[in-house]
């Protein structure tokens, strides 16, 4: 945990028995002095720790003498042998989290060198060049292969068809800071995306959490996303006609994951029980083309909140009991049915909260203030009633009111993340019942999600993050 310390000084201290006679240290929670903006420079540059350049190589853990290429985006430095109880191997660039990060880079405001340019940027796009060339290359994957290792070769792994699409919303957000030959490796890799997403979007594919194949919610979102934002970029690439057919199939297709309760993650996949509520409907909101406003997202966020924050539910995180009384979370998880421990093999019932969720959470609540105030309207109908009721909101209050209860419970997420990190480092989970980070440590995802959330909480109506290369609706 993150803690400012103080002492009480006991005189007459023996300084050859120092261990017996040490001041009494207590430690202090510093979380309600942070300032969140300060502290999001600060994870921007530990989320920069796991990008390669030229300056900063890496060797494969399990490939002594293979060094990685500039532009690989690690998930995490953790494997095994460096990692005492966690069984998990990380250093490996997945497609997604890589443009998760890149994006993030890109809004950083970070200096670039004479001529506008940024070379983590340029790195990073010469790397996903690198990947995407080997996958067309291979007779085994497609260009949706998830996960390729520190030399851009292909892992052995699964296609998910969110990242093609993310990484493209990531070249469309950085374009204009790359020099003009990166640029055209960029358009090359967002034609090659675009052709390839335009085959398959109505397809299966394996979901977000890499466990089950089907009609995976988040992957239509983020294509939708995607699908609108390509059929307005300027910079250059011709938009064929069958993007404006994919973008109504996949908003119709979008409306069918409800299911009178809320949206359900995955259609048309044999799911274990407890997939739903899932956190990655609200990821969405983040990362996808779905509107913070739309109510029946609204009535599945009251689910998501409300099964890991109420004492009665049977998925309760124990932390959260105790966090509320310091006026701080909840922590969310992924989803109710979770099993994954994170740091061994064996099944946990229920899963832990991981920093990247609650960050999300906090995030779509920044986007839905935001909307409320440029509206100047609470979107209160019987889907969303719920959560606005968890919020002491109801008929009678006022936009004001709403803005400041979402802006104040995002907040409180922020800052139990910021409180159950060891010194600020973020792992990928923290322990459901007593709070301490578990799992791969320095979980490259979990700082770009605070940082995302930290942008959104400080964006106003009138200053909305667009890509800078669309003048499409935000999505």
């Amino acid at each position: 945990m993150t803690v400012a310390l103080w002492s009480q000084s006991i005189t007459g201290a023996n300084p050859a028995h120092i261990g017996a006679n040490a001041p009494t240290v207590k430690p202090r929670p510093a979380f309600a002095q942070t300032d969140l903006v300060a502290l999001s420079r600060y994870f921007s540059l530990l989320m920069m720790r796991n990008i390669t350049s030229d300056g900063y190589v890496i060797e494969d853990p399990t490939s002594p003498g293979v060094f990685s290429a500039p532009g690989c985006v690690i998930a995490a430095p953790s494997y095994p042998a460096n990692t005492p109880g966690v069984d998990q191997d990380y250093v490996f660039n997945w497609v997604r989290d890589g443009a998760i990060t890149a994006i993030e880079i890109a809004l950083a405001g970070l200096l670039p060198v004479p001529g506008g340019v940024l070379p983590s940027l340029v790195d990073y796009v010469n790397f996903a060049a690198l990947c995407q060339a080997n996958a067309k290359n291979s007779d085994t994957v497609t260009l949706g292969h998830a996960c390729f290792t520190i030399t851009g070769e292909v892992r052995p792994w699964s296609e998910q068809n969110d990242g093609p699409a993310i990484q493209s919303i990531a070249i469309l957000t950085l374009f204009d800071q790359l020099d003009g030959a990166t640029q055209t490796i960029a358009k090359q890799l967002v034609q090659a995306n675009l052709a390839y997403l335009l085959e398959v979007y109505q397809n299966k594919t394996t979901n977000l959490w890499e466990e089950y194949e089907g009609y995976s919610f988040f992957a239509r979102a983020v294509q939708l996303r995607f699908f609108r934002e390509i059929s307005t970029n300027t910079i250059g690439i011709a938009v064929p006609a069958g993007v404006a057919d994919a973008i109504s199939w996949l908003e119709s297709q979008l409306a069918t994951h409800w299911n009178g309760q809320l949206y359900v993650s995955i259609l048309n996949a044999a799911e274990q029980a407890g997939y739903d509520a899932n956190i990655d409907i609200v990821s969405s909101v983040c990362y996808g083309g779905i509107e913070p406003t739309d109510t029946k997202l609204l009535a599945t966020a009251a689910i998501l909140r409300r099964q890991w924050a109420d004492p009665s539910s049977s998925n309760y995180y124990p932390v959260n009991g105790a966090d509320a009384a310091n006026g701080l979370g909840p922590l969310l998880g992924r989803y109710p049915g979770d099993h994954y421990d994170g740091d061994v093999a064996a099944p946990v019932a229920g899963g832990h909260p991981w920093a990247l969720c609650a960050a999300n959470f906090a995030e779509f609540q920044y986007r839905l203030a935001n909307a409320i105030d440029s509206s100047g309207a609470i979107p209160l109908d019987q889907f969303s009633e719920p959560f606005f009721a968890e919020l002491g909101l109801g008929a009678s209050s006022s936009a004001a009111d709403a803005s400041a209860a979402l802006r104040a419970s995002s907040d409180a997420m922020l800052r139990a993340i910021v409180y159950h990190s060891d010194h600020y480092e973020l792992s990928e989970q923290f322990d459901g019942t007593v709070g301490y980070e578990k799992s791969v440590r320095n979980l490259t995802w979990s700082y770009a999600s605070f940082l995302s959330a930290v942008r959104a909480r400080a964006a106003t109506p009138a200053a909305k993050s667009k890509p800078r290369n669309s003048r499409g609706p935000k999505s």
